[in-house]
Parts: C-alpha cells; structure tokens; sequence
C-alpha cells in the first residue's frame, strides 16, 4: 500500500465507521498515549525493564505490531486533518536529512563499526 492509499483509507474509515474525527488536540493526546504505549513495549522487549506478571510476554511481538499500527493511524488521521500530504512530507525529510546529514554521520567514527 503506498502511503496516500493509506490516507485515503483511513479517511474513508473515519467517515463511515468513525462517524468523524475527533478535534486535532484530541488526536495529539491520542498519538502521545499510543507512543507510549509502543515505548513500554520496547523497554520490556529490548530494555531492562521486566513484563508484569499480568503480562504475556509471549504476545509482545504482535502487541508491539498492533501498537505502531495504532500510531500510524492516528499520525495519518492528524496529517487527514490538517491538509499533510505525507508521500510529500515523507520524501522532503529524507532530502532534508539526506542534505544534512550525509556526511555527519559518514564521518561519524560511532557508526563505522
């Protein structure tokens, strides 16, 4: 799926199961709970902190899934919402980090490994 079908997917969900998006500040707090959502998995997964005995560590690899998808559909409602084409985002970050940062990080003696 390229990215503006993903947009135009989860518009069209929004307006027929959604029944509307919620306000833009409604979704940023959303996006920030979902983040951390993914963040506790991954400090579980590959950090030092333990799952709670309430936890299956054994689903981890499909929660961590359905959590960045939960981050990627909030992310693409606000781009939705605030007129964000995000193929065109997408591709002028790359060029901006690929300008910036080419030679940084070439030069970088903590990557040459």
């Amino acid at each position: 799926m390229h990215i503006v079908e993903a947009q135009e997917l989860v518009d069209q969900w929004i307006r027929t199961i959604g029944r509307r998006y919620y306000n833009e500040l409604t979704n940023t707090a959303i996006l920030m709970e979902e983040v951390g959502e993914v963040a506790r998995l991954m400090a579980r997964m590959y950090g030092e902190q333990s799952f709670k005995h309430t936890e299956d560590a054994a689903k981890a690899p499909a929660d961590l899934a359905d959590e960045m998808a939960d981050v990627l559909f909030v992310l693409i409602c606000l781009a939705n919402q605030t007129g964000v084409n995000l193929t065109e985002a997408l591709l002028q970050n790359i060029e901006k980090k690929t300008n910036r940062d080419a030679l940084r990080h070439q030069q970088n003696e903590k990557l040459q490994s």
